[in-house]
């Protein structure tokens, strides 16, 4: 690429950042939020993993099968993640990988995703999978993109398009099943009980999360842990029995869940209005516990395996390049040993979007935006 074309890039970014920050007219109108800014897991990472030296990623097919193009993207997924639908479904243009954006040539005004593949809330979370970004990590590069929209605009409109913009954070699932439940190669399941690890867990995703408060965002989705119990990995590690979850696992994942819980309680005490922060919990868990209760109800027909991998349950082994997977991929709830598929995502993303208080609570975001 030449030098003009990469300053024309550059210059393009630059303008984009600041009509949307100044609300001009290159801002789009639908849109329910002014941007999006993702912290999470391979549950919604959408590409950074693909440009570190990771174990943990998708940059292969079957990965991005059914997503536009039919290319793997570094979506751990079929198609969409969660996080793709919620962005549709708030009008939201596709967020770009923080990775993709420290070149400064991508448009960072819609939000920008700092999702890692095998990252935690603990900094040794997935150590054994190679690099990833941690909970404090994407914590960090967030505060290098929003230098670049500091740098492109008055500090009121700044203030403003922070205030506005929706943070969804997803994190917590690589704390077990990369970190608690893997004893051969971490101690933390031998210096901590379950609760006590959960409060570990929630004290420095705490922190984490007051940070980016502090930076001046004020509405924040915090999405609970799945029932890890259910996916294939732990249903294959475990020998679980047809048809059931390994419940054990399943009750450490509801004892953080219920400290998240709680901690959107007292944010929201601490804060009275919607302008000093609104805080919302997404009840990931209960929604896929209902599907995997009413299959059929849903469309699924396959509820215990991945629709791509190797062994019990296709989850001793995650999906391997060029693997070919089970052909009726909207039928199966799970992609992989991990990994939902598009077609669970989809439903998931309806429910948090305009779904009860079971389902996001104490708002949805649909309710959200309008504060």
């Amino acid at each position: 690429m030449s030098s003009f074309t990469v300053q024309s890039l550059v210059l393009v970014s630059w303008f984009v950042v600041v009509a949307v920050l100044a609300g001009g007219e290159d801002s789009s109108d639908a849109a329910m939020f002014p941007a999006m800014f993702v912290f999470g897991d391979s549950l919604v990472d959408n590409g950074n993993n693909n440009h570190l030296n990771s174990l943990a990623r998708s940059n292969y097919l079957p990965y991005g099968i059914d997503f536009a193009g039919n290319q793997p993207t570094g979506r751990f997924c079929n198609g969409k993640t969660i996080v793709d639908f919620v962005g549709e479904l708030l009008g939201l243009p596709d967020i770009p990988a923080f990775m993709d954006t420290v070149d400064g040539e991508v448009d960072i005004s819609g939000g920008v995703n700092y999702a890692s593949a095998a990252g935690g809330i603990l900094e040794e979370t997935g150590r054994q999978l190679g690099e990833r970004f941690s909970m404090a990590r994407q914590v960090e590069n967030f505060e290098k993109t929003l230098v670049e929209i500091t740098r492109m605009s008055r500090s009121e409109s700044v203030k403003e398009y922070m205030a506005k913009s929706l943070v969804v954070v997803s994190l917590g699932n690589n704390d077990y099943i990369n970190n608690y439940l893997k004893p051969s190669l971490f101690l933390t399941n031998s210096i901590y009980d379950p609760t006590s690890f959960a409060d570990l867990l929630v004290s420095n995703f705490t922190t984490h999360l007051l940070k980016l408060y502090g930076k001046g965002f004020r509405k924040f989705v915090l999405a609970g842990v799945g029932p890890l119990g259910c996916i294939p990995d732990q249903l294959a590690a475990r020998a679980a029995p047809p048809g059931e979850c390994v419940e054990a696992v399943n009750e450490m994942a509801e004892l953080f869940n219920n400290r998240l819980i709680s901690l959107v309680d007292r944010l929201n005490s601490d804060n009275k209005t919607a302008s000093e922060g609104i805080f919302v919990y997404g009840n990931t868990y209960g929604a896929a516990v209902d599907i995997l209760t009413n299959p059929f109800a849903y469309g699924f027909e396959v509820t215990d395996r991945g629709c791509c991998g190797v062994g019990r349950n296709r989850g001793e082994i995650t999906c391997l390049p060029l693997a070919v997977p089970c052909a009726f991929r909207d039928r199966h709830v799970f992609w992989d040993a991990f990994h939902p598929t598009e077609a669970f995502n989809l439903i998931i993303a309806r429910r948090a979007f305009n779904g009860s208080k079971s389902d996001c609570y104490p708002i949805n975001l649909s309710q959200l935006s309008r504060l």
